[in-house]
């Protein structure tokens, strides 16, 4: 939408002119209250959701005002890949585009903004807690224990502290300190919630604060998750943060921590069993263990799916730091929809770096983020969430290489009962209306996340709307054409037909924002409104790279 397109007019008690209309500013929370009936808000959740719009204007005024780095700096890099990749992080204008309220946060004052914030770029430490076994339950990937996990993550010195500490809060309680297991917390988390709402177990002794880590996190986009920036080899560590933003609290649920590691391995297992999921165009990063804390009594007094069930709990993912080589660097693919307080995008600049026309470089950025995902949905039936945040790129002097999936176990899904599955990740089975299947691709990546990127491309001269999208369905009828085996699934899809259903984002934090979806039915919380052009049914298109694939 073009800004300068957008104008007010209002009708005033007062000082009106002879029409009784007077030109206004545009205001997005006057907007909302003015049409809340229009847009389904209910009564209840209208302060609230304009509470949430507040602190996104807030949010992105920040990063307005404090994005200093050009696009062309960002891509050309320091030559330090780890700081290179932090840097982006931070410097990041956009995240979730779809969503108006994108940055709630609700909860988070001024003083923790500055410390807790991705935009910030600030390193802070992580508490410790030490959980009873009645209570909570650890579990890891084949072959990895907890010993082993503490070891690596706290070193010596300072999990002989943790003990010593454990060991004394035990004297006073007779407890057994071997007994307990060690997990992090997020600061305002401990201060906020656990230290108060669980105090009952931090008096009998169950719930023991141990403190603070030596190493510094750097918070990122997705907030609660944090990014080793002492030992950057180490884990990410992911925390339950009991914050409204974007149209959940942001907490972990215990019983889906403990079929997490199993997901990671079934995962994992799958692609390293497919010759088509090549490792040099897109890898996981494995959630490798996972604790989950459920308090007695908040589990008695609530539902299955309560915030109160998921206020502590804990999980570690794989370092993308281990996953490239010299000369590569390593961005967040939200980065792709970046621009700079001049307006040139990130993604531009990257193009420009790489030497190679517009049209080259989306084939090689597809074939490692779209193509990969697509072969899932129609090999196995298996969906991501692959919107900005949760894709990490691989490139070498600009160009994709390849793309680092994450944040697996909570958003990725299996659609019918066609793929088999363990029964430790049964939960991951969803049952989606076979002509719904194609929705997670033409939804989560052509409407959420390429809608976004085409344009900025455009504005920049560097290709043409057609041309993108002629790229993007060639891509996708190249693979058909290399899959001869799978042609009838592909088809079944529906990526090129002329429309595609609307799934109503939006309309689903407006009609709850504190649980948008119900993740035990994800499918079945959507919204639909009408239908939308597929970009993808474009005229016939024949790669540059593959110039033999008529497609």
């Amino acid at each position: 939408m073009d800004p300068d397109s957008i104008t007010c007019q209002t009708r005033p008690d007062q000082g009106a002119g002879p029409t009784g209309i007077v030109p206004g500013v545009p205001d997005v929370q006057d907007f909302i209250t003015a049409h809340r009936q229009a847009l389904g808000i209910s009564a209840a959740q209208l302060p609230v959701y304009l509470e949430e719009i507040g602190s996104t204007l807030a949010s992105h005024c920040y990063k307005q005002l404090h994005t200093t780095a050009t696009s062309a700096e960002l891509a050309a890099g320091t030559g330090d890949a780890v700081a290179d990749f932090q840097r982006l992080e931070a410097a990041m204008t956009e995240g979730h585009p779809c969503f108006v309220a994108n940055n709630g946060r609700l909860g988070l004052g001024t003083g923790d903004y500055l410390d807790l914030a991705p935009e910030t770029g600030s390193a802070l430490t992580l508490e410790w807690v030490a959980a009873h076994i009645t209570r909570a339950r650890f579990s890891a990937v084949d072959g990895l224990e907890l010993d082993g996990l503490l070891d690596a993550e706290l070193g010596p010195e300072l999990r002989e502290t943790f003990r010593d500490r454990l060991a004394e809060a035990c004297r006073s309680t007779g407890l057994d300190p071997a007994d307990f297991i060690p997990l992090p917390v997020h600061l305002w988390q401990w201060r906020n919630r656990l230290a108060v709402t669980f105090a009952g177990d931090v008096a009998t002794g169950r719930l023991v604060h141990l403190g603070a880590t030596e190493d510094l996190y750097q918070p990122q986009q997705s907030i609660r998750t944090f990014f080793n920036r002492s030992r950057p080899q180490r884990h990410y560590v992911k925390t339950a943060l009991s914050m409204l933003n974007m149209g959940f609290l942001r907490g972990l649920s215990a019983a889906y921590m403990d079929a997490t590691p199993a997901i990671n391995d079934w995962l994992a297992g799958l692609f390293a069993d497919d010759p088509a999921l090549d490792p040099g165009r897109v890898q996981l990063l494995r959630e490798v263990a996972a604790v989950g804390y459920a308090n007695p009594l908040f589990h008695a007094a609530t539902e299955q799916d309560s915030a109160y069930r998921k206020m502590l709990a804990a999980l570690w993912r794989e370092s993308p730091v281990g996953r490239i080589g010299e000369g590569e660097q390593l961005a967040t693919m939200a980065s792709l929809l970046h621009t700079d307080a001049d307006g040139a995008s990130l993604a531009g600049a990257w193009i420009r770096r790489s030497g190679l026309a517009a049209e080259d470089w989306l084939e090689r950025y597809l074939d490692a983020y779209l193509v990969p995902l697509v072969h899932c949905l129609v090999a196995h039936d298996l969906v991501f969430m692959p919107h900005g945040e949760n894709v990490i790129l691989v490139l070498r002097d600009g160009v994709p290489e390849r793309v680092l999936l994450k944040d697996l176990a909570e958003e990725v899904a299996v659609l019918g009962s066609r793929t088999p599955l363990p029964e430790a990740v049964e939960r991951l089975r969803a049952e989606v209306a076979p002509e719904d299947h194609g929705l997670s691709i033409l939804t989560d990546i052509v409407d959420c996340f390429l809608r976004f990127s085409a344009p900025l491309l455009v504005r920049e001269g560097l290709v043409t709307e057609e041309r993108f999208w002629a790229v993007v369905a060639g891509r996708l009828t190249a693979y058909r054409a290399r899959h001869p085996e799978s042609v009838e699934r592909f088809d079944a899809l529906g990526l090129r037909e002329p429309t595609f259903r609307l799934s109503c984002l939006n309309r689903l934090q407006l009609r709850n924002n504190r649980q948008m979806v119900d993740l035990a039915d994800p499918a079945g919380s959507l919204a639909y409104a009408g239908e939308l052009d597929n970009p993808l049914a474009a005229s016939p298109f024949t790669s540059r790279r593959h110039p033999s694939v008529a497609v």
